[in-house]
């Protein structure tokens, strides 16, 4: 079997000009800022730039309907939840297999901080400064094998720890574990982020500790929490929310302001954190999240309109 090399799965431009890319996002030293980004008012005018959502508010408001689907149920029901000792195990079409524990996540990769921008598909946003490492060190790591075309996460399963897997009521009627999935291009992208902390901290397990994945252009769900698996493969994963509902979650989850979905729209979203949780503050929503200058070539030719 022909073995992947990292240049057939990330593409020259990112395999060449990678550090060219981390400067224009305004990296320095082991900080990756957001973009510039600004939102309007209601008469149109450009205001200031975002700042970082306060701390309480990113640990406070959180869809994770493995412990329950109310937002402030993750921060009550996941207290007690135990993310160490922790395996994470890659396996499928890589020539190197591995068994990561709560250690290797920590400490065996180069870590970074990195604000990014977080857009829920419900049209609420945030700017969360993220700890963590690209996915592609770990990917690497395992080396892909060339059948590798897609890479597949999946969640925990632990339903005496997990009250949203013991009952469909509570956990929104999903069949669990939790599943996502990422083309290898998206995967091996420098944006990509396996997570370990935020806020200088290490993970609260309401926001996915002890490792999670951060996905900046696409939607929040994309960002599957507390991964136990990531099985690279050659056919494309059904995803837990493209499996519930594919009319209303496809397997790309492209932050499109021009592709609502099919309750609301996408044009724009509420600030979290902007004169607290329910404020009516909103901003325009940018193509890719603001991140298109970095991530568009990676739909050259896809329609997003049909590949949502």
């Amino acid at each position: 079997m022909k073995k992947l090399l990292e240049n057939d799965v990330t593409d020259e431009r990112v395999f060449h000009q990678r550090r060219k890319i981390l400067t224009a996002l305004g990296i320095s030293g082991s900080s990756l800022l957001l973009p510039n980004v600004v939102y309007a008012d209601n008469s149109g005018t450009q205001a200031t730039l975002l700042k970082p959502t306060p701390e309480e508010n990113i640990i406070g408001y959180n869809n994770f309907y493995e412990f329950g689907v109310s937002k402030q149920d993750p921060q009550h029901y996941a207290k007690s939840f135990k993310t160490n000792p922790w395996k994470l195990t890659v396996d499928g079409a890589v020539n190197n297999p591995l068994t990561l524990d709560w250690d290797d996540l920590h400490q065996r990769f180069t870590t970074e901080e990195r604000i990014y921008r977080f857009r829920c598909v419900e049209a609420w946003s945030m700017v969360v400064p993220w700890l963590g490492f690209e996915l592609n060190q770990l990917l690497k790591l395992a080396d892909p094998t060339a059948n590798a075309k897609y890479v597949r996460f999946e969640t925990l399963y632990d339903p005496q720890q997990m009250p949203g897997q013991r009952d469909r009521y509570t956990g929104g009627g999903i069949d669990y574990p939790y599943v996502e999935g990422l083309t290898i291009q998206e995967a091996m992208h420098p944006l990509t982020l396996m997570a370990t902390g935020l806020y200088g901290k290490d993970l609260l397990p309401q926001n996915g500790a002890p490792i999670r994945l951060v996905v900046p252009w696409k939607y929040g769900f994309k960002s599957i929490k507390s991964i136990v698996k990531i099985t690279l493969t050659e056919q494309q994963p059904l995803n837990t929310w493209q499996r519930l509902a594919p009319n209303e979650y496809g397997f790309y989850a492209n932050v499109n302001p021009e592709v609502d979905h099919p309750r609301w729209s996408q044009a724009s979203e509420r600030i979290i954190g902007s004169g607290g949780l329910f404020s009516s503050k909103r901003q325009a929503t940018l193509p890719f999240n603001g991140y298109a200058d970095e991530v568009a070539w990676l739909y050259q030719g896809l329609d997003l309109k049909a590949n949502f």
